[in-house]
C-alpha cells in the first residue's frame, strides 16, 4: 500500500470534508486507507463516508493529538503516512503530486505547497519553504513543513519514535526535525492542499511554542549523528551563522534552567561550529544569522 492517511479528530463538522477531500483523491483502492482517530470521547456524527471500505475509525478517548496520531500510524499499512487535521482538506490531484516525488527518489519526508485559507476560504499565502536534500539545519532553524502537505516514510517515522508525547505544540516542528536528522527532504511545487488559520478557535497552546521549540531543539542535538548531519547541510554563511545560533540557543537556555553541564557542552559545539566558519567571519550574512532570529514567513 503506498500511503495511510490519519486524520485525528475531535468530531468537528469538517472532518466530513476531510476524509472525502483523501477518498476522491483518484487512487487506487489498494494504493491508500484512510484512518479516521476519534479523540473526542464521543461517538462521531453518522457520515456517508463511514460506509466506505477504505475507511478504518478508532477511538483514543481524549487523549490528546500525538496519541491519537501515534495510534493511527501504528495500524497503517501505507509506506508513507499522511497526517491531516479534520478541519484541513487535499486539494484535487494533491496525493497525485506528491506520488510522484515519493517513486522518482527514496526521500523520507516529501512535501508541496500548502494554501494556508481564512475562516472564509480566503487564501492568506501560499507556503513552501522550497528545501530539499539534506536540509537539516533549515528545519532546526525553525522552517515549518506541514504535516498536511507532507508524506513522511513509515520507517523513518518509527525510527524516529513517532510524535513525543510530551509536547503539547510544535509536535509537527519536533517530528520533522527527528526525521529530517536521518533522511532527505523532497519537494513539489504543486499545492497539495488546503490548511485553515484561524488563531482564535484554535486549540494550539501557541503561548508557549517558543519554549517547546527550544526544548525539542535541544533534544534533537542530543542525538547520535546530529553535530555531523547540520553542518553537512550548513551550505552558506548564513547557515553555519545559524548552526552555531542553534547550540548557543540551547546553552543559555539550558543554563537558565540551572544545567551547568548540559550548558558547557552546548557551548563547547557552539564553539566548535565558529571554528569552522572562521572563513565566514567576513561575511555579514553570517553575523546576521548568528545575532538575530531566524526570519520566515508569517504563516501563524
Amino acid at each position: 500500500m503506498f500511503v495511510s492517511t490519519v486524520i485525528a479528530t475531535i468530531g468537528r463538522s469538517s472532518l466530513t470534508r476531510s476524509v472525502e477531500s483523501v477518498l476522491s483523491q483518484g487512487l487506487a483502492p489498494a494504493d491508500f486507507e484512510v484512518i479516521v482517530v476519534n479523540d473526542s470521547g464521543c461517538p462521531l456524527s453518522s457520515a456517508g463516508w463511514q460506509n466506505s471500505g477504505q475507511v478504518r475509525v478508532l477511538d483514543t478517548l481524549r487523549r490528546e493529538r500525538c496519541v491519537a496520531r501515534n495510534t493511527g500510524a501504528a495500524t497503517a499499512r501505507g509506506t508513507y503516512l499522511h497526517f491531516l487535521d479534520d478541519d484541513d482538506w487535499m486539494l484535487p490531484g494533491g496525493m497525485n503530486e506528491l506520488r510522484k516525488v515519493a517513486v522518482a527518489g527514496s526521500a523520507a519526508w516529501i512535501y508541496g505547497t500548502s494554501r494556508l485559507v481564512d475562516r472564509d476560504e480566503r487564501l492568506l499565502v501560499e507556503h513552501n519553504i522550497g528545501a530539499i536534500g539534506n536540509a537539516f539545519i533549515q528545519v532546526m532553524a525553525g522552517e515549518w513543513l506541514p504535516l498536511q502537505s507532507s508524506l513522511i516514510r513509515a520507517d523513518n517515522f518509527f525510527e524516529a519514535g513517532g510524535f513525543d508525547l510530551r509536547l503539547t505544540v510544535c509536535q509537527d516542528k519536533d517530528i520533522c526535525r527527528r526525521v529530517a536528522l536521518r533522511g532527505d527532504l523532497a519537494s513539489t511545487r504543486a499545492a497539495v492542499v488546503c490548511i485553515l488559520r484561524d488563531r482564535g478557535r484554535s486549540t494550539t497552546a501557541y503561548d508557549r511554542a517558543t519554549a517547546y521549540s527550544i526544548w525539542s531543539r535541544d533534544n534533537v542535538l542530543c542525538e547520535n549523528g546530529a553535530f555531523s548531519r547540520m553542518w553537512s547541510s550548513a551550505n552558506s554563511p548564513y547557515w553555519r551563522g545559524r548552526f552555531v545560533r542553534a547550540y548557543l540557543t540551547c546553552a543559555f537556555w539550558s543554563l537558565r534552567r540551572g544545567r551547568v553541564i548540559h550548558a558547557l557542552n552546548r557551548g563547547t559545539e557552539a564553539a566548535a561550529g565558529f571554528i569552522r566558519s572562521a572563513a565566514d567571519l567576513i561575511s555579514p550574512a553570517f553575523w546576521s544569522a548568528l545575532v538575530r532570529p531566524h526570519t520566515r514567513i508569517n504563516v501563524f
